[in-house]
């Protein structure tokens, strides 16, 4: 694979280096500190726009009066048919943009001419690793430095004018467990960054790199390790008394995949924190502790990296309800008094409201339905309900939220204007069920479940309840108040990310394939643009020449097409067309036509397997496939639908693929070490048997 020799000598070189002596060199031109801290409203600096993430524009050209003539400037077609998460940064003209597979782009802002481009050139192989997609959300501009995290774990810093090569650092520990999907943000002359893998064999960790030189600073790891290898400090002592069993073995999770916020006021760094690894406690028996500190915000401080706090959301997870979703610090008037807060709406479905210097907790309201909760305690803590502790009951717990989260990492925005946070909200159930003697592998989800067992059946009726189950909203809240202020139901879930403007706009694009504007204050729709394909990235604003524009990356795609089977056409269109779209006032630019979609009917080859063949191959299946190809094997938008392959129809082609691993450059490596030719042919039986389930039902229709 590319670069190991390199990438192991460079992750050992840069383990003993926690800070130097005469710290980073700030940048006194390009993009300093003091700019990034202004966030002049022309331009778009960081990943949030601000340092607070708030991604609200101060920009008011494009406003309700004239929303009407908004259209497109220009677009970018993309080479990447994968999900497009990232949010463009636009500094002295040039728009900068990452695209799957960790691409990276610069275009003339006002034009849509091309500057530059890079390809770190991503082992296909990788995608095995990376549980929801080969997605990418975006740089980060320091001095005179663009910088992309990739997924197959490098830092890498380009030059902003011509995208050559500056440095470059392997920053993941190991190629087995670890990818990263998160835009790197800036502190104090350091690009911080963490990594994925909560689903695999990772522990968790937040770094900081010298912005000049790619040298560590300091890495606070977010659970702890081995304890016959001693701790690196205390918060990692006092953590693993919240731990039982051997929880090091599976790393432990809490990986550190988005939401990163610096705030220079309180100078501290804020971050959220993935699931325990694995989600059922019984597998490895790690025991009914909190398994500190997943599932949590901690507090660092910028420069060293020291722990200052933390907020534990989702004590004992074992739902997947990461905490990586977007944080935001705002200074908010409660009681007659103002403060400094930090705002969080996690995947658990409560909205969150913490003292941005102590971690207090101030508030916190449901907002999105629960069953594995009643309420939160005075101090924040969940009531969890019996029920939900499906290892302790032996039953299916249907969870809501599901495992793609109330609010996942499609970035919110608030709106200093009115007071308001604009949450991209799903609605979705998950059935959860333990793992009967389950044992760990080397390859695939380490999750303890039995997911076959709770897979989507043939069946009209309960496909009918799901999916009114399964919707989507934009909600804005009052963070004061802690109540919703307006609702915009959506078809489905897994919509775009919000942007909030000073012309009292909301903006944000959803799975259906539309462009939307709302009005801040009521959530009255003022206009819409076909887009052609869902829309899952958060918008941005930038002006130029007197001129304001508005960006989005349009490109269906994500964990939600990956995973959900038929519920993922609940949500959007059945297509990828992966492009940049720019708006202003007036624009003249026009979308080709796309062609009509042609799904081809389901005719697969009889099945003439056993019961028991079905019944292995189901288990196998859901702790292997499901992940890339669907629930109950219906594929979404981006990878081939397993039930109208043409390898169903071979033993030996099937063999060749998940054993033999005949397609491993275009991201399905073999399995060889966990699944046998016996193995694959019940897979085979299995996609076959359920290929003629829907085939059937499809005929009753």
């Amino acid at each position: 694979m590319r670069g190991i020799g390199f990438a192991a000598l460079a992750v050992l070189a840069l383990a003993g280096c926690s800070k130097t002596d005469d710290g980073p060199k700030l940048a006194t031109e390009g993009v300093t500190d003091a700019m990034i801290a202004a966030a002049e409203g022309g331009e778009w600096l960081s990943y949030g726009r601000d340092y607070g993430e708030q991604r609200f524009s101060p920009l008011d050209q494009i406003n309700a009066g004239n929303i009407g003539e908004l259209q497109l400037a220009w677009y970018a077609d993309l080479d990447t048919a994968r999900g497009q998460e990232a949010t463009p940064l636009m500094h002295d003209g040039t728009l900068y943009i990452t695209t799957a597979w960790s691409m990276v782009k610069a275009y003339d802002a006002a034009t849509g001419k091309v500057k530059w481009e890079y390809d770190p050139q991503v082992p296909r192989e990788t995608l095995v690793r990376a549980c929801c997609d080969a997605v990418n959300r975006g740089v980060a501009l320091y001095g005179d430095k663009v910088f992309v995290a990739t997924l197959d774990g490098r830092l890498v810093a380009l030059d902003q004018d011509t995208g050559a090569v500056a440095w470059e650092h392997m920053v993941v520990p190991d190629q087995e467990s670890y990818t990263i999907t998160g835009a790197p943000r800036i502190a104090k002359g350091m690009v911080l960054i963490g990594s994925g893998g909560s689903e695999y064999k990772a522990r968790g960790y937040l770094a900081a790199y010298d912005a000049d030189t790619g040298k560590r600073r300091w890495i606070f790891h977010t659970v702890p390790g081995d304890p016959s290898k001693g701790f690196e400090n205390e918060a990692m002592e006092k953590a693993a008394e919240t731990w039982g069993g051997e929880w090091w073995k599976l790393g432990g999770g809490g990986t550190v995949w988005d939401s990163i916020t610096y705030d220079p006021t309180t100078g501290l760094v804020y971050f959220g924190t993935g699931n325990a690894e694995p989600w059922n406690p019984a597998a490895n028996n790690r025991g009914e502790g909190d398994s500190l500190y997943t599932g949590s915000i901690v507090a660092v401080d910028a420069a060293t990296g020291e722990y200052r706090w933390h907020f534990q959301e989702t004590p004992e997870d074992r739902w997947d309800y990461d905490s990586n979703a977007q944080i935001t610090v705002a200074d908010l008037t409660l009681d007659g008094k103002q403060r400094r807060v930090v705002m969080h709406a996690p995947k658990n479905g409560f909205f969150y409201v913490l003292d941005a210097k102590t971690g207090e907790f101030l508030s916190g309201k449901a907002f999105a339905p629960q069953t594995w909760t009643d309420g939160l305690d005075a101090k924040g803590r969940p009531n969890i309900l019996q029920a939900a502790r499906y290892e302790q009951t032996g039953e299916a717990f249907m969870g809501t939220p599901g495992a793609i989260g109330a609010h996942s990492w499609q970035p919110m925005s608030f709106s200093p204007m009115t007071g308001l946070v604009y949450i991209p909200t799903n609605f979705t159930v998950q059935g959860y069920l333990a793992q009967k003697n389950w044992e760990e592998t080397d390859i695939g989800f380490q999750i303890g479940l039995d997911a076959a067992s709770v897979a989507m059946p043939a069946d009209e009726a309960i496909r009918k309840q799901f999916a009114g189950q399964t919707t989507g909203a934009l909600v804005a809240w009052d963070p004061v108040a802690q109540k919703e202020a307006w609702r915009v139901p959506q078809k489905g879930p897994w919509n775009g990310g919000t942007l909030a403007t000073a012309g009292n706009l909301v903006f944000q694009g959803d799975a259906a394939g539309m462009f939307n504007a709302y009005s801040a204050d009521t959530g009255q729709k003022v206009w819409s643009f076909g887009a052609q394909t869902g829309v899952i990235a958060a918008p941005m604003s930038f002006s130029i020449g007197g001129e304001q524009y508005v960006a989005v990356l349009a490109g269906w795609g994500g964990v939600w097409d990956l995973v959900a089977g038929v519920l993922a056409d609940k949500s959007g269109p059945v297509r990828n067309v992966s492009r940049l779209l720019v708006f202003k006032i007036g624009g003249t630019a026009k979308l080709p036509e796309v062609p009509a979609l042609n799904e081809t009917v389901l005719d697969p080859p009889p099945f003439r397997g056993t019961a028991d063949q079905v019944a292995k191959g189901g288990s196998l299946y859901h702790r292997y496939c499901s992940v890339c190809h669907g629930d109950a094997a219906v594929g979404g938008a981006m990878v081939p639908d397993l039930r109208r392959s043409g390898a169903l129809a071979s033993q030996e082609a099937i063999k060749s693929i998940v054993v033999d691993g005949a397609l491993k450059h275009q991201g399905m490596v073999s399995f060889a070490s966990a699944i046998k030719p016996d193995d694959a042919e019940a897979i085979r039986q299995y996609i076959i048997n359920r290929a003629n389930e829907d085939a059937a039902l499809a005929k009753k229709r």
